[in-house]
């Protein structure tokens, strides 16, 4: 690793507290006391780099568990609206023990390989409330697509329908936009004049707004994010990382 000389200036200024005297610090130090001290230190931190490695592997450390702890603080405020909102898709068990809530985007390439992790959670695991919601961050044709999902949910109470038109529409190739989107609801039987009247109300847009303002709440930036119990999951991280993360909240540990 090589680190740039504004970096070891920074960790020399970091560093001097730590390395002169209190009774020296009380009295402004001269140039060349100062000096003279930052080439102590950055002649120890050049021969010994590993130290940076490690105090940034502690920051990092710390900064993590600093996330997990304000997404604690976060999804106990908002768990009314992520985990029980009338404007989402509830799949699986509603009574589930765990829930297992997805930030997806019907043009996220990752969320496309996702797709069968969160299909084999809902297959397998009975006691697990699964929850969707539509979070469009890779344009225009992502928005439109997502307004048509929020309109299926609408016409479709169960989830039954929704899941089809989700995995025809995630699942397919091409690029998803409302007239794709719409060419799939009408595949799987849906009513599309009753669709394009409820892309004109109020709902959809209210459901939308409801989950980018929960993504921003929880510093979500990209596709897929998960909440799992009181903690974020941010990415594709294959199906054995959510198991873990499902049995966790459930029991603990990783594996129940």
């Amino acid at each position: 690793m090589t680190f740039r000389p504004c970096f070891i200036a920074a960790a020399c200024a970091a560093l001097l507290t730590i390395a002169v005297p209190q009774a020296s610090r009380a009295d402004e130090l001269s140039a060349g006391q100062r000096s003279e001290v930052e080439r102590v230190v950055r002649d120890y931190l050049i021969a010994h780099p590993e130290v940076i490695q490690d105090a940034m592997a502690e920051l990092d450390k710390r900064q993590t568990a600093a996330d997990a702890e304000k997404h604690k603080v976060t999804i106990k405020d908002n768990a009314q609206t992520i985990f029980s909102s009338p404007r989402q898709v509830v799949l699986g068990n509603p009574d589930g023990n765990v829930t297992f809530v997805e930030f997806f985007d019907y043009n996220c390439g990752y969320c496309k390989r996702a797709m069968d992790d969160m299909l084999t959670l809902l297959k397998d695991d009975p006691k697990l409330k699964v929850v969707l919601k539509e979070f469009p961050v890779l344009g225009p044709g992502s928005v439109e697509a997502a307004q048509v999902a929020v309109a299926v949910r609408m016409q479709d109470k169960t989830g039954k329908k929704y899941l089809e038109f989700h995995q025809k529409l995630l699942g397919g190739r091409g690029q998803a936009d409302k007239a794709r989107a719409l060419a799939v609801a009408k595949d799987i039987g849906l009513d599309v004049v009753r669709l394009e009247k409820d892309l004109a109300s109020a709902e959809v847009k209210a459901s939308l707004q409801e989950n980018f303002k929960l993504a921003e709440a929880l510093g979500l930036n990209g596709t897929p994010s998960y909440v799992i119990g009181d903690n974020v999951v941010v990415g594709a991280v294959g199906l054995d990382a959510l198991k873990e993360k499902v049995n966790t909240s459930r029991c603990g540990k990783p594996t129940c």
